[in-house]
């Protein structure tokens, strides 16, 4: 989406309008589902998530750090039946569920 994209404010959230009628006009009718309860619960998804989806997109971050830093440092001798094992065995990977 371009940086022109109208939006719609709804329950705190700045939804695409293509979306927001999308949804209203085209998904929701005939399903029995209220677009502003939808909206409202979506939200409310969004707020409780979202600390939790900022620390996982910070895990992927290190990860994908490590990895790099492997590449940097291994970019002179790579030898690819070792890149597996090396690349993936090395990283400090959470030990708590992500759900």
């Amino acid at each position: 989406m371009s940086a022109s994209t109208n939006r719609v404010q709804h329950s705190g959230l700045q939804i695409a309008e293509l979306l927001y009628r999308l949804v209203n006009e085209e998904i929701a009718p005939g399903t029995g589902v209220d677009t502003d309860a939808y909206w409202t619960a979506f939200a409310d998804i969004i707020r409780d998530l979202a600390p939790r989806n900022r620390e996982l997109l910070a895990k992927r971050d290190a990860i994908q750090a490590q990895i790099d830093q492997w590449h940097h440092d291994n970019a002179a001798n790579f030898d690819a039946a070792a890149y597996k094992p090396v690349s993936y065995t090395h990283l400090t990977l959470p030990t708590t569920p992500y759900v």
